[in-house]
């Protein structure tokens, strides 16, 4: 028994020593492969087991393996991950990850209604834009859009009118025929399509990534975008513990202070993050352009088991911001380039006309289902209530600094003293009352745009082999918008005198005022007693139905995806107004499919190529589906039928271990497109145009197209154990209206038609907005370990003015030919410098851009009403402290 005693302790010490011997000690670096900086948090992992650990600040790991040799897998947000294989103890050196398309460590919960360029194999012509980025460029008194600027046919135009007034372009097509999403979330206003970014100023601190798809993209939404698809992926509920607190300052007083804290996920499975900011200015660039607003984000995570995940976001971006408006170059050669005909003073202070104000919350529910090895279903409920407007003047009583002798570079401005006493001297008395009428006096009002937005989205994958894969949803939704017009400050006076309205009487008054505020606009609001002008509401319907089914293998993939939806409008007006607005109109239903498909080649892991072709039909828009949507249950004559969009993309693509080259050919027809604009005037009873009896028209054309062809080029190239990327990219367009278009002219007064049979040429004219030529490059160096410096340099030609097809139309039907006018080229040059250091265990960062950075002078847009000038020179820096 002693014996076996022995031989028992000797086995187990063997057993031991032998366990002992069996450990691995890893050691190593992890840094961003194109910037060498440390990636601090970096996931490494044994393969095959739970043991792990992450990178410090500085990037370093050690980690013990239980077993002598195996494999490691090192991964982090928004890089490649990559497997290196150990043998006994072994330093793996420093490890440099690459940023790549692929977005599922982003992507928390969600995936299957996110529409990311990953779930198909088939490539698009995409690009993404990491999360870090945003929040190093696109963060404080600049754009969110400015984060996409540097891509291939991407424009980003009108800064210069206030905080949020930016519009973004892409191939061409404007905000309104490109599809933006949150979490797979539609965001386009479902009236008109208008994306307005000052109700998205948060995403520049809640975004994880944007990865933007040019032309058929991979969206299998039942929507029909003619541009594109930009995917916002926002900050959900963080898997990891740890905060940050930022502080920002810039030109003009621009301040922003941030705080957020993730609690990381629990034993039980829960899981909570929450992002708070505050931001102000005096003024973004140019005069009377104040602003201030909030960002808030508040999500709760819970993982119950394996099958099973749970997200509630709630988001929103309050904000007030005051406008600058287009004017023509002489007005900036007398007045200087921050001259704002919209602003002025009161009492002293610094006042404006034109301020918007809106407060859009964003609820969704997320729930992921991993029903077994082959089925999941995505799927998340959502709603958001938009509450703000903006506001105007009422009345014809403004009063200019020149209309009062008042002379120099304030000439233009409002005198809003003045006006206050005009009012009061030729203010009418109701009632014992001082009340402004519309012929002698000038008030403020705001244009109440609220809305009640709610709708479920879901995606069924199926993974039916290796080769074979499918996905089938639903997209529903319901928009109810309401508008009307309530005043804001009555500038010395008592209200209102309503007398133009036919359904009340000559002495009725709008005695209540309301802040235009984005917190007050929630709840405070005009009642229908005290609204005016025009006051109704629309609801829109929208039911969608979408598929999608791929095969791929090593060196071939295809796709086929189809969609068919059903869209209903309806209208009801609460005044009668000046026309047959009053009660429900007619409801009107349209049905509208799209269908794509596409297949690659890949030749082996450098070279591919791709080709795509897709067919939309698309319904219009509720605001061309009525005569006129402020005043009139009335439907447009003729009936608005779906425009017709066809498109056709290729593409190359390569890569190695330094250098990725991407090159997108593009060809996108756009037709059927309705167009309505105002006819020359007619002679009413007494036989002649100009007295009182004058009668108006309407043209509508009926089938206006665009032609967008283009080819596109990025690259980044990056030698080895260097330590600098070069970035670049090109895009040539030619955009342009083509073929003749049938149009009609009706008499609106009595409703016959004057012409029946009218045709317009508009083959050749350019389309504007946007530079149909744009080549950009883009440089990153290290410095040091900690210190880094980045510059882009954009070039910007071919860009025409504004061209309203209506104006193109119009030109037309009177014998003529329109001619685009080209504006001036420009380049742009923006610099960001970036330093890393510690306090304690902690990282610190902080970051300096200045953009336009040698001030260049220049034209960036030209609309229907004059020019915006680009910002000059402007700055920021930031100091942030991650815990």
């Amino acid at each position: 028994m002693k014996k076996f005693n022995q031989f028992l302790f000797a086995a187990v010490m063997m057993l031991f020593t032998t366990v002992a011997f069996a450990q691995a000690t890893i050691t190593g670096t992890v840094v961003d492969g194109e910037t060498s900086s440390p990636l601090p948090g970096a996931n490494v992992l044994v393969k095959g087991t739970t043991n792990g650990a992450t990178t410090d600040f500085d990037g370093n790991f050690t980690l013990t393996a239980q077993s002598n040799s195996g494999t490691i897998v090192i991964s982090y947000v928004g890089f490649a991950a990559k497997t290196i294989k150990f043998d006994g103890d072994t330093n793996v050196g420093t490890i440099n990850l690459y940023p790549d398309n692929t977005l599922d460590e982003v992507v928390v919960i969600g995936t299957g209604v996110i529409d990311l360029a990953e779930d198909r194999e088939t490539p698009v012509a995409v690009s993404t834009i990491r999360g870090k980025d945003i929040q190093l460029k696109a963060a404080g008194n600049v754009e969110f859009g400015e984060a996409m600027k540097n891509t291939p046919s991407v424009y980003v135009s009108n800064q210069a009118g206030g905080f949020g007034d930016s519009q973004i372009f892409l191939r061409g097509f404007d905000q309104t025929n490109t599809a933006y999403l949150l979490n797979g979330q539609p965001i386009n206003g479902m009236e008109d399509g208008r994306m307005y970014w000052s109700n998205w100023s948060g995403m520049s601190d809640v975004a994880n990534a944007v990865q933007i798809q040019r032309g058929l993209g991979s969206s299998k939404l039942a929507i029909s975008s003619v541009g594109g698809t930009v995917n916002i992926v926002s900050k959900t509920t963080d898997k990891n513990k740890g905060g940050f607190v930022r502080f920002l300052g810039g030109n003009d007083s621009y301040v922003k202070s941030t705080v957020a804290y993730d609690s990381g996920i629990n034993d039980k499975g829960w899981a909570f993050s929450v992002l708070i900011d505050h931001w102000q200015a005096h003024r973004k660039y140019a005069i009377g352009t104040a602003g201030q607003g909030q960002n808030y984000l508040f999500s709760v995570g819970y993982k119950p088991n394996d099958k099973h995940a749970f997200n509630f976001l709630l988001t929103g971006a309050p904000q007030w911001h005051d406008q600058n408006f287009s004017q023509d170059l002489e007005f900036y050669q007398a007045y200087g380039e921050k001259a704002n005909a919209n602003t002025g003073f009161l009492d002293g202070e610094r006042f404006t006309e034109r301020r918007n104000y809106y407060h859009k919350p964003v609820m969704n529910l997320n729930w992921d289902f991993n029903i077994n090895d082959k089925l999941d279903l995505s799927t998340v409920l959502y709603a958001s209530w938009g509450r703000g407007g903006g506001t105007g003047g009422v009345g014809r009583g403004r009063i200019r600094n020149e209309d009062i002798g008042i002379t120099g570079l304030n000439e233009r401005e409002i005198n809003f003293d003045a006006i206050v006493d005009n009012n009061i001297a030729t203010g009418t008395t109701i009632d014992g009352g001082l009340y402004g009428t519309f012929g002698d006096s000038y008030l403020r009002r705001s244009s109440v745009n609220n809305h009640n937005w709610y709708g479920l989205l879901s995606n069924l994958s199926y993974e039916a082999n290796e080769n074979w894969s499918m996905n089938f949803g639903i997209d529903g939704r319901t928009y109810n918008g309401i508008h009307f017009r309530q005043l804001n400050n009555t500038l010395g006076l008592d209200g209102y005198n309503d007398n133009f309205r036919t359904d009340r009487p000559d002495d009725y008054v709008i005695t209540e005022t309301f802040e235009a505020n984005p917190w007050a606009s929630l709840f405070d609001f005009a009642d229908n007693d005290q609204r005016y002008d025009y006051n109704y509401e629309e609801v829109i319907q929208y039911l969608g139905a979408f598929g999608q089914v791929e095969y791929s293998n090593e060196s071939f993939s295809a796709f086929f995806q189809g969609a068919l939806s059903t869209q209903s409008y309806q209208r009801e007006g609460f005044f009668t107004g000046f026309g047959d607005g009053l009660g429900k109109s007619e409801k009107v239903s349209k049905t509208g499919y799209n269908v794509k498909g596409g297949a690659a080649y890949k030749f082996n892991e450098q070279h591919s190529v791709f080709a795509n072709a897709g067919f939309y039909s698309r319904q219009p828009f509720l605001d061309n589906i009525f005569a006129n949507i402020r005043y009139s249950n009335a439907l447009a004559e003729p009936e608005v039928e779906n425009e017709e969009i066809l498109g056709f993309e290729g593409g190359y693509r390569f890569q190695n271990d330094v250098l990725r080259i991407n090159v997108d050919v593009y060809s996108t027809e756009w037709g059927n497109r309705f167009l309505s604009i105002n006819g020359p005037v007619q002679a009413g009873a007494d036989g002649q145009v100009g007295t009182s009896d004058d009668e108006f028209s309407t043209y509508r054309l009926t089938d206006v197209t665009q032609r967008h062809n283009g080819i596109e080029v990025d690259l980044q190239y990056r030698p080895i154990g260097s330590a600098w990327t070069f970035r670049g990219y090109g895009s040539i367009g030619n955009w342009k209206y083509d073929g003749e278009t049938p149009y009609t002219l009706q008499n609106d007064d009595t409703g016959d038609f004057i012409e029946t049979n009218g045709s317009a040429d508009l083959t050749d004219v350019k389309i504007g907005n946007a530079p149909q030529t744009s080549f950009g490059f883009g440089l990153n160096l290290n410095v040091t370990d900690a210190l880094s410096i980045d510059m882009d340099y954009n070039i910007y030609t071919d860009l025409y003015e504004f061209v309203d097809p209506a104006d193109v139309a119009e030109q037309a039907l009177a014998g003529g030919k329109y001619e685009s006018v080209r504006l001036p080229a420009y380049t742009l040059a923006d610099a960001g410098l970036t330093y890393r250091f510690s306090l304690g265990d902690n990282p610190l960062t902080f970051r300096a851009n200045v953009f336009n950075l040698f001030n260049e002078a220049y034209i960036n847009q030209r609309d229907a009403f004059g020019y915006f000038l680009g910002i000059g020179r402007t700055w920021n820096a930031s100091l942030r402290y991650n815990f």
